[in-house]
């Protein structure tokens, strides 16, 4: 009995422990109900929230193109009146003249009569004028309205032709599909469709879309147009960096350089017809040089510089010795206390129209990395960055308004953050000149909210006599491929290591981005650490994708074409209008 006793005592001891596991479990299991409740009715409300938003974007979108139609319609409307009114104004003028010399007495009154009648054409003609301007102005703030609205990282994507190099024999004849077959088309003009191939398997298409699809037919001139309305952001306040992103052989230099500089760094006897097409660095050189001419003189200074970012180092490719002989210099990428990036040592070249910025482009791109691969005769080995900086002395009033807003944002955000600080007075002893020094010249980069510039808030500076810098970034970036398809060995494998990593460090960064993590990888790689301001800031970014059509190169389309989709769901605005920025290291 004594045994069996103590045998209830240990099932009663055991089944009490039960218990208590029992009701943990349940507890435990009711919180995690309750969490994932708590979760799903918060997924519904940012959808809903998401909803809500894109159908008001939606609208406004639409609203403002049909105030763009009713404007170009105005305009077409006012050249034709100015036009009429003009060709009235010179007949009235030739009548007054004849009436001058040949009426006399009772005739007097009539040439009167037209001269008063030519005064108020003239009258009418200013007032048109007038219109003219404020409907410029107007449209420049729809144009930049809708920019913003379609997002600041917009992706094109350009379709190259079947070239000689892409016909080249299968390793086992007959096999399917065959490597030469083109399997990359555009669908419309803001969709490209990939046929995934697989032996034995049905075929599967694979659709992608972006903010504009070139197709192989399109010429130069047609994918700049396209580019054309960034530059028109550029002079209103804003940094501008173009892009092109592409497997080797796909494309990017001829795009950004155009035949005429490729024919002239190639070295060969032929020279470039006169009608060569030019590429985006030379028509946005162009482009930049007509609308700072219609500006007032001396407003505007533009410098270049010209980096390339080879086995992971930035190299000044504009670095010359003390005989005036091109020298390797190798730069430092640095953080400021503003949180932008800058490099130590660079040399900036003024310029004075685009025909000395091609004269730059032609003797520096002699000095870039070139290794033949068994995908292109002439491979780039190293990501070119292109970057024309220009001063203005004179801004427009809307690019000073909102610097001014953000520098104030700035001030009452490190004021909130800091005040406590022990070192605050110290401090503020060294920031009235840092400020004073940094504040304008970091807003002019740049209209979004930076990190503050000291640790407490100093004196602003006189409006007036600031300076305003403004960026337009040109990237040619090294073709990604795969080492078996390249055929490289030794100092060219490491080449193309590095390549694939500095690519994969981009990767990663738009995808930090898109996904809103608190901390973005910008310095794994000097490629993001020194395009940290493009990507992260306010910048305007445009990336052009580059993809060969064959199936022979599938694969690499494939990657770049994902990392076009990556790069479209970043939306820069969006933590700064709520009011939660995002935080980058």
């Amino acid at each position: 009995m004594k045994s069996k006793e103590e045998r209830i005592l240990e099932l009663e001891t055991e089944n009490a422990i039960l218990h208590l596991r029992l009701a943990e479990c349940l507890g435990k299991l009711r919180r995690d109900h309750e969490k994932e409740t708590k979760d799903l009715k918060h997924q519904l409300q940012q959808r809903n929230a998401q909803k809500i938003t894109r159908s008001a974007l939606a609208k406004l979108l639409s609203e403002v193109q049909a105030v763009k139609q009713d404007l170009s319609e105005l305009f077409a409307v006012y050249l034709s009146f100015s036009t009429e009114l003009e060709e009235q104004n010179k007949q009235l003028l030739d009548k007054v003249q004849q009436a001058s010399c040949s009426l006399k007495g009772d005739r007097g009154e009539e040439a009167q009569d037209l001269q008063a009648v030519v005064s108020a054409l003239e009258r009418s003609l200013e007032e048109e004028r007038e219109r003219c301007r404020a409907e410029r102005q107007r449209r420049k703030e729809l144009h930049n309205t809708l920019v913003e609205l379609r997002g600041n990282i917009r992706v094109h994507c350009r379709v190259r032709p079947v070239l000689p190099f892409d016909h080249v024999p299968s390793s086992t004849p007959g096999s399917w599909p065959a490597l030469s077959e083109e399997v990359v088309s555009t669908v419309s003009d803001d969709t490209v469709m990939v046929n995934c191939i697989k032996p034995g398997m049905p075929v599967h298409n694979k659709m992608y879309e972006f903010e504009r699809v070139h197709g192989p037919e399109e010429s130069q001139d047609a994918v700049f147009e396209e580019v054309k309305p960034l530059l028109t952001s550029l002079l209103d306040g804003y940094n501008v960096c173009i892009m092109a992103y592409g497997q080797t052989g796909s494309g990017k230099t001829h795009t950004m350089m155009g035949s005429q500089l490729l024919e002239e760094h190639s070295g060969g006897q032929q020279r470039a017809q006169p009608g060569a097409q030019q590429g985006i660095i030379p028509k946005a050189a162009a482009e930049l040089f007509r609308m700072i001419s219609e500006k007032p003189a001396d407003s505007h200074t533009v410098e270049v510089s010209v980096m390339e970012v080879y086995n992971n180092e930035v190299l000044d490719l504009l670095a010359k010795d003390a005989q005036g002989n091109p020298v390797e210099q190798r730069c430092d990428v640095i953080t400021t206390s503003n949180g932008t990036s800058q490099v130590i040592t660079l040399k900036y070249q003024p310029v004075r129209d685009a025909s000395e910025v091609m004269q730059i482009l032609s003797r520096v791109l002699k000095l870039r990395a070139h290794c033949p691969t068994l995908v292109h005769p002439d491979s780039s080995r190293s990501h070119l960055i292109v970057t024309l900086t220009i001063s203005s002395k004179s801004p427009n009033a809307l690019a000073l308004a909102r610097r001014l807003q953000s520098a104030k944002k700035d001030m009452q955000l490190a004021a909130q953050k800091e005040w406590w600080s022990p070192r605050c007075r110290r401090a503020n002893l060294v920031a009235r000149k840092s400020s004073e020094d940094h504040l304008f010249a970091s807003t002019a980069s740049s209209p979004s909210r930076s990190p503050s510039h000291s640790p407490c808030p100093s004196p602003r500076p006189s409006v007036s006599q600031a300076l305003f810098k403004i960026k337009l970034q040109l990237v040619d970036l090294a073709g990604s491929e795969s080492v078996g398809m390249s055929g490289v060995s030794g100092a060219a494998l490491w080449e193309v290591s590095c390549i694939n990593r500095s690519l994969s460090a981009l990767s990663d960064v738009l995808g930090a981005l898109a996904e809103q993590r608190p901390h973005v990888p910008y310095r794994n790689s000097k490629l993001t650490h020194l395009l940290q301001d493009a990507i992260g800031g306010d910048a305007k970014l445009l990336v052009m994708l580059c993809v060969s059509p064959t199936q022979r190169y599938v694969t690499e389309s494939l990657q770049s074409l994902g990392f076009g989709t990556r790069a479209r769901q970043v939306q820069k605005e969006l933590p700064r209008r709520k009011g939660n920025p995002l935080k980058v290291k």
